[in-house]
């Protein structure tokens, strides 16, 4: 399985990646390489202040490809799917309180 790895240094662009509409948790992973639906992936994450990147593993359920008509950059959302190390809890504790804000994201 492939593994992406993805190092938040700040809590802002970690609002800006976080999909809290979905329900087990997902990522938007800014990326120009095409992927397709239900594509399987291994992420390493590494949140701010943290030393060590959590594994998670998902599958693409979203897709901003190149060029698209919005200002969004390319890139694909991926669900958690064995999230045993929590990364879901810790990412909303860490966001708890900007998670109600209307700040755009990459993902909406």
């Amino acid at each position: 399985m492939e593994e992406l790895h993805l190092d938040f240094a700040d809590l802002k662009e970690l609002y800006r990646c976080y999909m809290p509409a979905m329900k087990n948790g997902a990522l938007f992973v800014r990326t120009a390489r095409p992927y397709k639906m239900g594509h399987s992936l291994a992420l390493r994450v590494t949140l701010p202040d943290a030393l060590d990147a959590l594994p998670v593993s998902g599958k693409v359920v979203w897709i901003t490809p190149q060029n698209a008509h919005s200002a969004q950059p390319a890139g694909i959302g991926v669900v958690f799917i064995d999230d045993k190390y929590q990364l879901q809890d810790k990412i909303e504790k860490l966001l708890s309180g900007m998670l109600e804000s209307h700040e755009s994201t990459y993902s909406l």
